[in-house]
């Protein structure tokens, strides 16, 4: 599938204000699921500099800096052009020592994975989530150890069990209490898969992007979902929100152990202490024939 995004931020201040560097999150990933074809930044104030990085985990971000001069809005217009790859989700074989859980990981390994084996919320590197390890233990059970059929039924236990609402903003909630109250947006049903996975052992890392949904939509979201290392196929992909494994009708834009760090527009005021902001955005995601 080919897709083409057009996603506008504007922050609007009630008095003018001084812009610090900002870090974007913005411009799709290019790897063996998808192909970045094109991507065109456009910015107001319009940028002094701009500087393209490769984070960690081999996201791209662009460092933009802005004219010394007081503003009262910041607008950002980002369009990407991306082609899909993944028709198969399950197109993989893995490794005899991670058929079941808990896996036991060689040494090496292990050290590699340890920033996406450990804790969300209570402190980085921290416990796991109470409630999400009884939810594993459950399913685990379930599933005779399974590691495949584990993740399946998470991620339908998840989609099933969860009423689905939007927050526009806001960080995501604890895995425990999205559970709790059997609600949340896709952020939270991201983290409370990923949490549940680490509690088995598992991998697991946060992921920002877009979903094709309904072509005809005028009210479209940024999404959320979760990407779990699995030895001998790598990074896979779910969608709790949908109960999906993920295939070629989502386009990954930046993914990181702490949903945090993928906050599509980060940055702060030189001058402004104070200041009243409202950020509004307008998302666009059609196929390309």
């Amino acid at each position: 599938m080919q897709y083409q995004i057009i996603h506008s931020t504007t922050y609007t201040y009630d008095r003018p204000v001084v812009l610090s560097a900002h870090t974007l999150r913005l411009q799709p990933r290019s790897d063996v699921t998808q192909k970045l074809l094109s991507f065109e930044l456009e910015a107001r104030p319009e940028p002094t500099k701009v500087s393209a990085n490769i984070d960690l985990d081999g996201n791209a971000t662009l460092k933009v800096w802005f004219p010394d001069k007081a503003v009262t809005s910041l607008a950002i217009k980002a369009t990407s052009q991306v082609e899909t790859y993944r028709t198969k989700p399950f197109d993989y074989l893995l490794e005899p020592w991670a058929v079941n859980l808990p896996i036991d990981y060689p040494a090496s390994l292990l050290t590699q994975l340890q920033p996406y084996l450990v804790g969300q919320f209570l402190s980085y590197p921290g416990p796991i989530d109470p409630i999400a390890f009884q939810l594993s233990q459950a399913i685990w059970q379930e599933t005779g150890g399974s590691t495949v059929s584990f993740l399946s039924e998470l991620n339908q236990r998840i989609h099933q069990t969860c009423g689905y609402k939007i927050r526009e903003t806001g960080s995501p909630l604890p895995a425990g209490v999205t559970w709790s109250q059997e609600a949340g947006s896709c952020r939270d049903f991201a983290v409370l898969m990923i949490e549940a996975c680490r509690s088995m052992g598992l991998a697991a890392r946060f992921v920002s992007g877009y979903q094709e949904g309904d072509p005809d939509a005028s009210d479209r979201h940024l999404h959320a979902w979760a990407e779990v290392y699995l030895p001998g196929a790598g990074w896979r992909a779910y969608d709790p929100t949908h109960g999906l494994a993920v295939g070629d009708r989502h386009i990954a834009v930046y993914a990181s152990p702490v949903a945090s760090q993928t906050a599509p527009v980060s940055g702060s005021l030189k001058q402004g202490g104070g200041v009243q902001s409202e950020m509004t955005y307008q998302l666009s995601i059609q196929p390309i024939s």
